[in-house]
């Protein structure tokens, strides 16, 4: 796959999404801190971060590229990853190298359009990664002027929810028509997708509860071994 230009992620690099919601155990700067100097240590080439606070703190301490975000519900609105303009500008002076902002097609709670906002990021300079979830959604956000295209809300709206993650399909659709840098996240939860999702064209690829989310990590742990356990029971008793 030919290499595409003008990214500030490392070519082929991994990002690792450090961010705990406010009923999470590691909820806090500190430990999305620790979080992403563990990540860096490891090797990650970025971070995705969630929530001023966090942003400003792993920038400072980690010191690599960093995709920034907030996550605010509003009603009468299904978008969330930040969701206003203004939420974006405020992303990107708490130190995000890339402000990470819904790319789908549903209703904004602030009435800007997607194109309208992306239009408005772009006259401030501001390198913008869209999160979509369809196909088409990644086409037209890269049109209206987005820097990245990511898979991240792919199997999170309505359209798409029963979609298999991670879906590596639609990666690769964007990446042989989009001359922009194309993302993987969403649903990887081994290595050996996240490598599939280089070889079918991602320019990098963002893991986050797999590596960042101990509790999710636990619970697969937990499930499997209850299973087993299930299992090997019932054939005790027959």
């Amino acid at each position: 796959m030919e290499k595409r230009s003008g990214s500030l992620i490392p070519y082929q690099g991994l990002v690792v999404s450090c961010q705990a919601l406010e009923d999470e155990p590691l909820f806090g700067s500190h430990h999305m801190v620790a979080m992403a100097m563990a990540a860096k240590e490891a090797g990650a080439a970025g971070i995705r971060a969630g929530g001023l606070a966090d942003i400003r703190a792993i920038k400072e301490a980690a010191g690599l590229p960093l995709i920034g975000l907030v996550k605010i519900m509003h009603e009468g609105s299904e978008v969330y990853i930040t969701p206003t303009l203004e939420d974006a500008l405020a992303v990107h002076a708490a130190g995000a190298d890339i402000v990470a902002i819904d790319g789908t097609r549903r209703l904004r709670p602030d009435g800007r359009t997607l194109e309208a906002t992306l239009a408005a990021l772009k006259a401030a300079e501001i390198p913008v990664m869209a999160d979509i979830a369809t196909f088409e959604e990644g086409v037209q956000a890269a049109g209206w002027g987005a820097d990245y295209i990511s898979t991240t809300l792919c199997g999170y709206t309505a359209e798409t929810l029963e979609t298999p993650l991670p879906n590596l399909d639609l990666l690769e659709r964007l990446s042989v028509v989009l001359e922009v840098p194309v993302v993987a996240e969403g649903g990887i939860s081994e290595p050996a997708q996240a490598a599939a999702a280089l070889e079918l064209g991602a320019d990098f690829v963002v893991v986050g509860s797999a590596i960042t989310r101990p509790q999710w990590i636990a619970a697969r742990y937990v499930k499997a071994m209850k299973e087993k356990a299930g299992g090997a029971t019932t054939e005790a008793e027959g």
